[in-house]
Formats: C-alpha cells, sequence, structure tokens
C-alpha cells in the first residue's frame, strides 16, 4: 500500500509555532505509523486489507456454507447449535489452517436462516463456548440472558434506494440512542425510531443523525460502551435489515448517518465477548495489567498485532459497506492516545501530549481515517477527545492522525461552571466567547452544549440546572415563574451562542433542543429494572399548553441559519460590564445581552455598512419570549460601521444584512 505518510511531510509545527521544540517527537510518530502500515498491512491495498469480514465469520457460498474464525491457542473448536442439539459433533469440527485460522464448509442444508449457534472452544487445559468473534447477528435469551450468534441470511436480500443520496454540510448532528427514543417504558426499536423520530430529526433541521450503542452489548445500561460482537448491530432494537431501513429512510430524507464506534475497550465478558477468546487473556488484549482498564472495567486492545488490527479496521470497513454508515465517532479516543488513558492529567502543558503516548494506537488510528476515506471519501469521522491531542483533526498528508472533526468537550464543562458556580452577573462574556472560540489552528470541531453525557444520572442536563425542582410545577404557558423565565431565556441563548461560534460543526443530544426534563436512568437493581427515565417524552414538546415547544421552535430556528455560517467571527465586540457580546459571520450579525437586568436602548455595535432586518429574536412571543422587540425594523448603519439596537436583558438577536 501507498505509505500513510511521510516524515518530511509535518507541518503542523509549522502551523503551530508552540509545537516547534516537539517536531522530533512528530516524526517519531509518523515513522512508526509508516513502519506500523508496512509491518501490518505489507504491500496490499488498505482497502482490500479491510475486507476481513468477508473472510472470517459465516458465509453462504455457492456450494453451502463456511465458518472462519481466528483462534491462535484453541486446539479443537466445534461449531454446536440447535442443528447439534448444543452438543460436539466431529462433522462440525472446524480444522485449523494457516495463520492460526480455523475453518469448517457445510454443505447448503446444514445450517438455515434463524438457526442459533455457537463455537465450543478448547484449549490447554479448559474449554468454554463462544459467541463467533465475527458474528452478524447476535441474540439474547430474554429468560435465560444467554446471547447466540444467529444465522442471518434471509431469502430476499435488502433493498436499498439511497444512491443519489449526498450528504449536507456542515453537520448538524443529532445524537440518538434508538432504544429510549420512544415514550412508553420499555426498549424502542429501529423501525420505531425510523417511523416517530427520523421525521422530528428532519423537522427540527438537524441533518446527521449519530446512532449510539448499535454494536451489541451484554448490559443495556453501558450506554452501548462495552461492546460485545463488534459486527453485529445491538438486536434488541431490531435486525440487521431494520438497521439497513433505517439508514435508507434517513438518507432518503437528507439525514447523514453516523453511528459511535468503540476501538477504545472492549467488554470483560467471555462467552459473548473477545476476553479470553481462545483461552488466552492476550489474543485480542495487551498481556497483564495493561490489558485491564481499571477505570472502565474492561479490556483494552493491542493494537500492535496484527490480528488485532485486521479486525478492527474490517469492522470500520463492515459498517460502511453493509448498512451505508456515513462516518464515525470513535469514543474514547483519550484513552487509546495514552498509555495512562488521560485519566488524572491536565492536559497543560504541551510536554504532556508527548509523554506516555501509545504509538501503536496513534498509528491504528491513522490508518483507521485513512481507510474509511479510502472507502468513502465523503465520510465523517470525529474523535472524541479530551486531551486536544495537536493534530488529531489535522489531515494525514500534514502529519496529523487524519480525523475530520474533534468534539469540543471543553465547551459542556464551561457551561456547568458557569450555571452553577457563577451567578448571572459574575459572567465574564469575554472569557465566554475567547473559550467558544477556542480550536487548533489545523482542526474543525464539533461544537456542543451538552450531549448524553450531561443528560446521565449523577449530573443534570442544562435546563434541568438552570430550572431545577420548579420545572415540575411551573411549564405551563400561562404559569409566570421567574425561575423558568430566567432558565427558559438562558437555555435559549446558551444554545444560540455555542451554535453560532461553531468551527465546523454542531452537536444536539435527542430531547435536549426541547429542555426534556430529568434525567437518564437505565433500567438497573438500584431503579428496580425501571425504565421510566429511558426514554423520551415527546409529549411534552408537542404540547402547546408547555412551554417546552417553544425551546424546541427556537432550536428549529437556530439550526436553520447555520448552514450560512462559512466566514470567521468578524467585528467582535465585548463589553464585561454591560455584558454585551456580539459579532458577525458571513451577512449575520449576532448581538447577546447577558445581562440579567440592564436593557440598553440605541446600543451601538460594529457591522459592516448596509441594511439589517431581524431575523431572529430569542424575546419572540412564538419563542417564550415577552415580545419587546419590533422584528418588523430595518435598522441602517448609514455611512458609519455602526448600528443601534434596543436589547433587552437575557435576550439574543440575530440581523441580516440585507
Amino acid at each position: 500500500m501507498p505509505s500513510p505518510l511521510l516524515p518530511h511531510d509535518e507541518k503542523l509545527s509549522k502551523t503551530d509555532g508552540w509545537l516547534a521544540p516537539y517536531h522530533s517527537k512528530i516524526i517519531e510518530r509518523l515513522r512508526h505509523t509508516t513502519e506500523f502500515a508496512e509491518r501490518i498491512v505489507d504491500s496490499a491495498d488498505i482497502a482490500d486489507f479491510a475486507l476481513g469480514y468477508l473472510h472470517f465469520g459465516l458465509h453462504r457460498t455457492d456450494t453451502g456454507w463456511v465458518l472462519r474464525e481466528w483462534a491462535p491457542a484453541a486446539t479443537k473448536i466445534y461449531l454446536v447449535g440447535e442443528f447439534s442439539n448444543w452438543k460436539d459433533n466431529d462433522d462440525l469440527a472446524l480444522v485449523r489452517g494457516k495463520n492460526d485460522e480455523w475453518e469448517i464448509q457445510l454443505p447448503p442444508d446444514a445450517l438455515k436462516h434463524g438457526d442459533h449457534y455457537k463455537l465450543h472452544m478448547y484449549w490447554d487445559g479448559g474449554d468454554d463456548y463462544r459467541v463467533p468473534a465475527w458474528a452478524t447477528y447476535v441474540l439474547q435469551d430474554p429468560k435465560t440472558d444467554v446471547f447466540d450468534a444467529v444465522v442471518w441470511h434471509p431469502d430476499t436480500p435488502f433493498m436499498w434506494h439511497d444512491s443519489d443520496f449526498q450528504p449536507a454540510e456542515p453537520p448538524l448532528i443529532y445524537e440518538a440512542h434508538v432504544g429510549m427514543s420512544s415514550e412508553r417504558e420499555g426498549v424502542s426499536s429501529y423501525s420505531e425510531f425510523t417511523r416517530d423520530v427520523l421525521p422530528r430529526i428532519k423537522a427540527a433541521g438537524y441533518n446527521t443523525v449519530q446512532l449510539m450503542a448499535i454494536a451489541e452489548h451484554p448490559y443495556y445500561g453501558s450506554f452501548g460502551y462495552h461492546v460485545s460482537s463488534f459486527f453485529a448491530p445491538s438486536s434488541r432494537f431490531g435486525t440487521p435489515d431494520d438497521l439497513r431501513a433505517l439508514v435508507d429512510a434517513a438518507h432518503q430524507m437528507g439525514l447523514r448517518v453516523i453511528m459511535d464506534i468503540v476501538h477504545s475497550h472492549a467488554v470483560k465478558n467471555e462467552v459473548e465477548g473477545l476476553s479470553r477468546y481462545d483461552g488466552t487473556y492476550d489474543q485480542f488484549f495487551h498481556p497483564g495489567d495493561r490489558g485491564v482498564h481499571d477505570q472502565w472495567d474492561s479490556r483494552v486492545f493491542d493494537y500492535g498485532k496484527p490480528g488485532v488490527v485486521h479486525f478492527l479496521l474490517s469492522n470500520c470497513r463492515y459498517f460502511l459497506d453493509e448498512f451505508h454508515i456515513d462516518g464515525y465517532r470513535f469514543d474514547g479516543v483519550t484513552s487509546m492516545l495514552y498509555t495512562h488513558h488521560g485519566m488524572g492529567t491536565d492536559f497543560d502543558s504541551y510536554d504532556k501530549y508527548f509523554q506516555h503516548e501509545d504509538l501503536d494506537a496513534a498509528a491504528y488510528l491513522t490508518l483507521a481515517n485513512q481507510l474509511i476515506h479510502t472507502v468513502k471519501p465523503a465520510a465523517v469521522t470525529i474523535a472524541e477527545d479530551m486531551s486536544g491531542m495537536p493534530g488529531l483533526a489535522a489531515p494525514i498528508a500534514d502529519g496529523g492522525f487524519g480525523f475530520d472533526y474533534r468534539l469540543s468537550m471543553g465547551v459542556p464543562d464551561l457551561w456547568i461552571k458557569y450555571t452553577k458556580d457563577l451567578k448571572d452577573e459574575e459572567w465574564n462574556v469575554s472569557q465566554l466567547y475567547h473559550e467558544l472560540i477556542q480550536h487548533r489552528p489545523e482542526e474543525q470541531t464539533i461544537s456542543y452544549v451538552e450531549s448524553h453525557d450531561q443528560a446521565l444520572v449523577g449530573d443534570k442536563t442544562l435546563i434541568f440546572r438552570l430550572a431545577d425542582k420548579e420545572m415540575y410545577d411551573h411549564m405551563q404557558v400561562t404559569d409566570n415563574n421567574l425561575v423558568i423565565d430566567r432558565a427558559v431565556a438562558l437555555h435559549k441563548m446558551i444554545r444560540l451562542l455555542t451554535a453560532s461560534l461553531h468551527h465546523g460543526g454542531y452537536l444536539n443530544f435527542m430531547g435536549n433542543e426541547f429542555g426534556h426534563p430529568e434525567w437518564i436512568d437505565f433500567p438497573r437493581e438500584g431503579n428496580d429494572w425501571s425504565y421510566k427515565y429511558a426514554r423520551r417524552q415527546w409529549s411534552l414538546r408537542d404540547d402547546p399548553k408547555l412551554k417546552y415547544h417553544y425551546l424546541a421552535a427556537f432550536d428549529q430556528a437556530v439550526t436553520a441559519l447555520l448552514p450560512s455560517l462559512h466566514s470567521e467571527p468578524e467585528y467582535v465586540y465585548v463589553n464585561d460590564s454591560d455584558h454585551v457580546l456580539s459579532y458577525m459571520r458571513d451577512d449575520l450579525l449576532f448581538a447577546f445581552n447577558l445581562d440579567p437586568s440592564k436593557s440598553f436602548a440605541d446600543y451601538l455595535l460594529p457591522v459592516k455598512m448596509g441594511d439589517y432586518n431581524i431575523v431572529l429574536s430569542s424575546d419572540a412571543p412564538e419563542f417564550g419570549g415577552f415580545g419587546r422587540i419590533d422584528t418588523s425594523l430595518t435598522y441602517s448603519t448609514g455611512t458609519n460601521e455602526r448600528i443601534r439596537l434596543y436589547v433587552p436583558a437575557r435576550t439574543a438577536l440575530v440581523l441580516r444584512r440585507v
């Protein structure tokens, strides 16, 4: 394969002068990545190398069935299932071949669609049953909780209707969990999500759906982050074809679909997971303590092993090919980049980026990005990294890792600090502006006020932090309550401020756009296995008698503006004593008065010369405001680059230059 990058292509230290002393460290990483690719991928094309899912696993062939698995330490393997009464049968023994691959070929009538099966794996000193590592459909028995692989080969193959799909830019991401997406107390399905939620996402103005918890995971409450079967879409929500239908329908609506991909660790479970798969603990994972992630109670992949890299790269390609997924949010990238997993480390100096690096993990992430963009050039990759690793979202050709975006993980923490620890009159608008536009010179970022992390039990969503218990009794349209008035006003302003300063894209978690009350708490022993808080109460948003619909309408108006933002902020005005902030992006002027009590008449703001009309006011009655602003007026600068506006307290305005 062509080398993914060459050491002399390093441009990061030229773009960011603070990186100049670390040029040699960057070169060391690039050399390691090049040697890594040459050692593992060798002379193969990387796109072909990642077709392992067509070789391994169970497949129907012209002559029958073939099953292949990689199990270096196994001494015997039997295919068992309903067809063998779950007992070993010499006719169903796999045969070891080259490269520690095990294989069995069977006649056409040996298996049928829907059959349950496992592998009975033997090794020196023991044996146990295993769900095949490359299984593409896995079902859990609701009575015994036991997982089985299931033959998925329907008579009629799925037919796609999305050949003309073109994703929209920039990515306006609606982060969603299929299982908790319905109002009922239970697990929702791919089909229900397709029918009931996709139209809501489209109507709300988002162009990208980010699906959580797709790869199969034993514990529902893990939010999908303890994966057991990497190639099997979770059967809790339906069949593989149900997921295909979801993606197909989304594409027909013009919605891009990306998914969380968890290659940072794996569940410890052995029968249905990869841990001790062939009887050893280090087939897929680092040996000893390094193979265990104590904080996450999971296993850590050994990214230096060719078999592991082949497995994970094939996993990246599998969902692109088989489910037409449009890209990935890579979970836990910080944990991958450093041998200490980023735990207990404040990345407050450049030195810390180049200490305790996992160069194999860095090389793997680079190859994964190269693969994804080779197979699907329009695909999007997003890194969940809290460390701010230089070059993470820089092109591979420039010495970067190749991600398209990095999540701005510091922004939610910023809003928590402001809403939790500071009085309104203590808010510093210059600091807010500075923090919200922060990004490395080479990268694009995804901005967000809150994701699923802030909605989980033990934390608080923005609206709940602002309104707290008052939400339970005072969200009626006819109810006047100062706490709710403040919460509604700040919810709108904070989200508009964050979204309008994005440097690449914007993300919202399902339901937060309308201020979904309370938290997310999956069924567990501590809540008597209740689904009460693992659902979305859409009826609150749809009820015209409640104020939630105001927040939803405002969010829809905001998303309509975001695709027109291309230039960097200019004509920036910051006044900390007045708590006023304004800036222009292209021909849109954004003006915020964050003061809790002071309104300003004829407030002078810098702008491009011209005439301006108000296109959005957070104070408009249709958004739950007080209607203090006449939005029909035209504002003119005359011959100066200044405009005078009436900006009431806790109000945001957007004006368009005409």
